[in-house]
């Protein structure tokens, strides 16, 4: 269904199957509002606001968000490529990510601690400069995500693989690695380890 966001205020509505790539969005403020299996792809979600909000296998794909606030926002089972996360705004975020492709996208010099990205494929992502401290990486696969002087302290990523983490330029304090991705921690040494 192809869809006209004409008003300025959402509350407690429910949007399912909404094919609207390319629309603009900015400004718009959502609250407590679901989206199923909606296509926003290269959407413009520049200075929206979208609070307490969940979005279900939707298509997020270069989707703007140029000083937009993700408050208290859910996504599951979405596809997030592209999206420039470093140029939101901080006040009172707080994502989950479950089952979510993410990838080509940057959480660079983000403060996004406690943020939870559960049995994610995140693929070539930047968290460079980010605090991610107390973060879920639970059985997630990073291929070729970058962590670099990112705060990692008591992150989990138990069960999660394809990382690598260089420890000399990353803090990692009281994180939770799983046997035997851990071993991924010493690749940066050169050292070889045999089986």
């Amino acid at each position: 269904m192809d869809m006209d966001f004409g008003g300025q205020n959402f509350e407690n509505q429910v949007f399912e199957k909404i094919i609207c790539p390319g629309h603009d969005l900015a400004d718009k403020e959502f609250f407590n509002c679901v989206f199923k299996k909606c296509d926003f792809s290269g959407c413009e979600f520049s200075r929206a606001l979208f609070a307490d909000c969940a979005f279900y296998g939707c298509n997020l794909s270069n989707i703007k968000v140029e000083n937009c606030a993700l408050q208290g926002v859910e996504f599951e089972g979405c596809k997030l490529l592209g999206v420039i996360f470093a140029g939101i705004k901080t006040f009172l975020i707080k994502w989950i990510f479950k089952k979510c492709s993410i990838e080509l996208c940057d959480f660079s010099r983000l403060d996004i601690k406690g943020t939870r990205f559960l049995e994610c494929a995140i693929r070539e992502t930047d968290f460079i400069n980010a605090n991610l401290s107390g973060a879920d990486f639970s059985n997630s696969d990073l291929c070729a995500s970058k962590f670099q002087t990112t705060n990692l302290e008591k992150a989990n990523f138990h069960g999660a693989k394809n990382y690598y983490i260089d420890p000399s330029n990353n803090r990692l304090k009281g994180a939770n690695f799983s046997y035997p991705e851990v071993l991924s921690l010493l690749a940066t040494t050169g050292i070889v380890i045999e089986y």
